[in-house]
C-alpha cells in the first residue's frame, strides 16, 4: 500500500491554534449571575477546556447579577437566547476590569407537541468581541409544572409548589429534581458553556465580525 502524507499548511497550524485568553497563566471569568449552580458550571467547563490544553494555572470565577432584558420567564428560543446574550453583555459593560471572558446563562422554556420543553442558553463574549454560543439539551416538563408556568409562574417557582422545595432553581433546579439527582443543574449547563467556548479554541475559524469590532 502507498500513503500519502501532506504537510500541514500554515492557515491550518493556525486554525488549531487556541486563543491566548485561555492559555493566560491566570483567567478571569465573570458570570452574569450570582447563582451557585451556574458558577459552578461555568467554572467545570473552562477547567475542562484549559486542561485539554494542558494549561496550567488558576482561573478565577466571580458572579455579578446582570440584567437579562427578558422577561423573568423566557418562553421560546429567541427570547432565551438574548437573555443570555444579554447578560453577558451587561456584565462585560460592567465588570470590564474584573474579568477577561464574561458569561450568560439564561434557562428558557417552550411549547411543543409533546408538551411544554426546558432548555437553557449560554453566551460568552470577551473584551474584543468575540462571541460565542451554546446551547443545553431539552426534557419535557411535567404538566403539573408546565400548568403553573403557563399560568406566568417562573419554573423555579413552580418546581418549589410541585415538589414541596425551597428554593430549588439555586440548587439542582427542575433537571436535578427530575433526574432524581442524575444530573444536576450544574452538570447541565456545562457542556453548553464548553460550546459557547469553542470560539475561542478555534479562533482562526470564528474570525471577528465587523460589527464586533465597530464596538470597540
Amino acid at each position: 500500500r502507498t500513503f500519502c502524507v501532506f504537510p500541514t499548511s500554515p492557515s491550518m497550524a493556525a486554525a488549531s491554534s487556541p486563543s491566548p485568553l485561555l492559555l493566560a497563566r491566570t483567567l478571569r471569568v465573570v458570570v452574569g449571575s450570582e447563582n451557585p449552580a451556574k458558577m459552578e458550571a461555568v467554572k467545570k467547563a473552562v477547567n475542562a477546556v484549559r486542561a485539554s490544553m494542558e494549561v496550567e494555572g488558576d482561573i478565577e470565577v466571580v458572579g455579578f447579577k446582570a440584567a437579562s432584558g427578558v422577561s423573568d420567564q423566557p418562553f421560546g428560543e429567541e427570547e432565551t437566547q438574548k437573555g443570555a446574550e444579554n447578560r453577558a453583555a451587561h456584565t462585560r459593560e460592567s465588570c470590564a476590569q474584573k474579568g477577561d471572558i464574561f458569561v450568560g446563562l439564561e434557562g428558557g422554556v417552550k411549547s411543543t407537541g409533546r408538551g411544554l420543553e426546558g432548555f437553557a442558553w449560554m453566551c460568552v463574549v470577551d473584551k474584543e468581541g468575540r462571541e460565542g454560543f451554546g446551547r443545553t439539551g431539552s426534557f419535557i416538563l411535567p404538566p403539573a409544572v408546565a400548568k403553573l408556568v403557563e399560568g406566568g409562574m417562573e419554573l423555579g417557582h413552580a418546581d418549589d409548589v410541585v415538589f414541596n422545595q425551597i428554593d430549588s432553581k439555586r440548587k439542582n433546579g427542575a433537571v436535578g429534581l427530575l433526574t432524581r439527582g442524575t444530573l444536576s443543574r450544574s452538570d447541565f449547563y456545562h457542556q453548553a458553556v464548553i460550546m459557547a467556548l469553542i470560539p475561542w479554541a478555534h479562533p482562526a475559524l470564528y474570525p471577528l465580525t465587523s460589527a464586533s469590532e465597530s464596538e470597540e
